[in-house]
């Protein structure tokens, strides 16, 4: 009984709103996140190496998360403070690459008339560009597998313009690379303020996305046509869908080369669905190519969504990865068949 009081009373105070002096009274955190657990057969070709089968089932935790967020108003110039701490929780295995959590977008910052200032590690301009059109997103069948630039950068300071006419955003974030890595392989380290740069323009209207970004010596590697001489890329990224009520349409293209070397290469994805009521029909086609090489990729997703409430649905999904390489090596191609469900609290 006393340990249940115990629980209780630590509970209430958790839940309890804190007021600091000198700041206006505000609602607590927000705790949320989302389990998306999927039970998926999966067949590789070539046959990864002995004593591995050609085939398996696995139970994949799909970028499953929790996280705290929130702002308060301060005492200065209608300034606003926000926050959030989110990390990825392996619902599967408790594994994540060795770690009970990982890190994911975690920042602070201010935001008021002059639009939001916010430093930490999330993702940038460029990955957030993708807005939507990704029907497969976290899935086997993310557009990740053949479009570069889906970066979540540590160390990152980023500024957003007000909306602007009630239609556009403008997005720049810097990355001092704090003495680490040697990116133009010069012998010397980057200790520069914005070693990487990331921008974007994003248009929203009445169901109407679309967004163009610039990423410049980013950390981040090509999918098909790396020469292994550069660790950073230039990217510019392309994007635009349409939401109706019934349709979503959505396209992206990217072009991505190394800065410091010569491999190159495009990436494009096209992707719809049809809502009737409870259930989302969904199809997704990307493609990326190299410039140094012929080696390509090619994937395509079809997929159903089964709406079971606002924050809660089951799914079923196919998707086919292939990897065409000109050097001699086999060709590499993945197919998955899950099934699964996304509770989002």
């Amino acid at each position: 009984m006393k340990k249940n009081l115990l629980a209780i009373a630590v509970g209430a105070a958790l839940a309890a709103p804190v007021v600091l002096p000198g700041l206006a009274q505000a609602d607590g955190p927000k705790v949320y996140g989302k389990i998306n657990l999927s039970l998926e057969h999966m067949k590789f070709d070539p046959t990864p190496g002995a004593p591995n089968n050609d085939d398996e089932w696995e139970l994949q935790s799909n970028a499953s998360r929790f996280g705290i967020k929130g702002d308060y108003d301060l005492d200065v110039a209608g300034l606003t403070a926000i926050y959030q701490a989110e990390f990825q929780i392996a619902v599967d295995d408790g594994d994540n690459g060795g770690d009970t959590l990982s890190q994911r977008n975690i920042f602070g910052g201010f935001k008021g008339a002059f639009g939001t200032l916010r430093a930490g590690r999330f993702d940038t301009p460029t990955k957030e560009a993708q807005g939507k059109i990704d029907q497969f997103n976290d899935l086997d069948g993310d557009l990740g597998n053949i479009a570069s630039g889906e970066v979540r950068a540590s160390n990152i300071i980023e500024y957003s313009t007000p909306k602007i006419g009630d239609l556009v955003t403008l997005n720049a974030a810097f990355i001092p690379n704090e003495d680490q890595n040697d990116f133009d392989n010069d012998n010397e380290n980057e200790n520069g303020l914005a070693d990487s740069n990331s921008i974007s323009v994003v248009l929203e209207k009445s169901g109407f996305y679309a967004a163009v970004s610039h990423d410049s010596d980013i950390q981040n590697g090509l999918k098909v046509d790396s020469t292994g001489t550069s660790p950073t890329l230039d990217i510019t990224r392309v994007v635009a869908g349409l939401n109706m009520d019934a349709f979503e349409l959505g396209a992206m293209f990217e072009n991505a080369e190394e800065a410091e070397g010569d491999g190159k290469e495009n990436s494009y994805l096209v992707s719809g669905a049809y809502k009737i009521q409870r259930v989302k029909l969904k199809a997704q086609y990307g493609h990326v190519e190299g410039d140094q090489t012929d080696n390509e990729g090619t994937q395509y997703a079809l997929g159903l969504d089964y709406s079971l409430a606002k924050t809660a649905k089951v799914y079923g999904y196919y998707n086919n990865l292939k990897y065409e390489f000109d050097n001699g090596n086999p060709d590499d191609k993945t197919q998955t068949l899950g099934v699964g469900m996304e509770l989002k609290f």
